[in-house]
């Protein structure tokens, strides 16, 4: 996949805070039915120039009960795999903050907010615990939801907005940063896996430190698509979408049931593997001539049971090629479990399969071969003279063989109708 970050330009004036519309927990410009419970998944990025580090997977799992949403925010690094992380509990009516725990690399640490912020941070470097009670002066958003808040704000061609959001870190204490949305504007993001999308690129300057965010939202569901934030010495952190609700074959993939298929039988296929004389290229208007060849000895011959899921697989991706709009949908990752091999083991192309179960299989090859054909060629002219001169000319032909190397490409589906069966196939082209 390849993704591409927009590196804004911003000339930072003085902010000035009376002029942008500022948002709170409550607010009627904060539309919760944007905010939706499920499960979203990410890959994070660290982007100089034109090279992409993947830094590990996010996920966003959001539940709602008892009025109040809960957003699971988990991040996995793709180097040691030891997951952060934090849990946020907010009104489910207001976003105003409820409870966190977070437990990081450094901290574990838990909250209740109110009036007063109390709760407990425990230093996993100094093994000791430390009671929090805070006075915010502000009304805030827990950090852990901005993403969300954004795409839940009514954006639009020149809307601008800025608001709170409150992160406790064990060595400064409480802080409460403050996030202007600068500009929003129209933008078509392009999915590799559901094409283009109406979305909203909302610029975002983080006041303290002068970051730059970028959100691309989706104009119809408000989904967040991508995120870039501005780091130092030119880096980019880009949070890209997975879309883990694509799922564009209905019929579900059986993993134990394929593994049993082929491996829990009596049956066995028996089969040779060749290619056809007529099966080579037409030169020259001539077809080649050359006998049947098998399979070189050592070829790999690959079975695997077809089924609702696969057939529908082949025919998305049969309409998705013609209509070229979008890339290909991959087969399940545990496809490779339904895949049994076999190598022709003789000069004849011969190859068998044994402990199959009675059901449907796609069996398919795929070889080189030499190949050949005849094709005529002008090897001279003969002229004729009588006694007043020429007369005219003959056209002298000769004849050749030409040969090539081809290649077989062949699938065939094989029934077994009960157990114990012995199925003799040929896999020719």
């Amino acid at each position: 996949m390849k993704f591409f970050a927009f590196v804004l330009a911003f000339i930072l004036l003085p902010f000035t805070a009376f002029c942008q519309k500022a948002i709170e927990p409550g607010s009627k410009d904060i539309s919760i039915k944007y905010i939706k419970p499920g499960k979203s998944l990410y890959t994070v990025y660290y982007v100089k120039g034109t090279e992409w580090k993947n830094m590990g997977a996010l996920t966003y799992d959001i539940v709602a009960a008892n009025n109040q949403l809960t957003l699971d925010n988990t991040f996995t690094p793709k180097e040691n795999g030891k997951p952060t992380t934090r849990f946020s509990t907010a009104d489910a009516q207001t976003l105003k903050a409820i409870s966190y725990e977070g437990n990081t690399k450094d901290t574990k640490l838990n909250l209740y907010f109110g009036e007063t912020i109390t709760g407990n941070s425990y230093s996993k470097k100094t093994k000791k615990d430390k009671k929090v009670k805070l006075i915010p002066a502000k009304e805030y958003f827990d950090f852990n939801w901005t993403d969300h808040l954004i795409g839940a704000l009514p954006l639009d061609v020149g809307y601008k907005a800025r608001f709170a959001q409150f992160y406790y870190s064990e060595e400064s204490g409480m802080m409460i940063e403050y996030y202007t949305i600068k500009e929003v504007k129209s933008f078509i993001y392009n999915s590799p896996r559901t094409g283009k999308h109406d979305t909203w690129l909302a610029s975002v300057l983080e006041e303290n430190t002068g970051a730059i965010y970028n959100y691309i939202i989706d104009k119809k569901d408000r989904r967040l698509w991508q995120r870039e934030m501005s780091m130092a010495n030119g880096m980019w952190e880009i949070t890209v979408n997975e879309e883990l609700d694509y799922q564009p074959i209905k019929n579900s993939f059986n993993k134990e049931e394929v593994v049993n298929q082929i491996s829990k039988g009596n049956s066995v296929i028996i089969g040779t593997a060749y290619a056809r004389s007529d099966s080579g290229k037409k030169l020259g208007g001539l077809v080649n001539t050359a006998k049947k060849q098998y399979a070189p000895k050592g070829t790999e011959i690959t079975l695997f049971p077809s089924s609702a899921y696969y057939e529908e697989w082949v025919e998305v991706n049969k309409k998705i090629r013609k209509q070229k709009k979008m890339p290909e949908v991959p087969l399940n990752s545990d496809f490779g479990y339904s895949i049994k091999k076999a190598k022709v083991y003789d000069d004849e192309g011969h190859f068998e399969f044994v402990d199959l179960m009675p059901g449907t299989y796609v069996v398919m090859a795929s070889f080189d071969f030499s190949n050949s054909y005849n094709y005529s060629y002008v090897s001279g002219y003969t002229n004729y003279y009588n006694y007043w001169g020429y007369t005219g000319s003959s056209t002298n032909y000769g004849t050749a063989r030409q040969s090539y190397i081809d290649k077989a490409n062949i699938e065939k589906r094989v029934s077994i109708d009960k157990d114990g069966e012995k199925k003799e196939v040929n896999l020719k082209e």
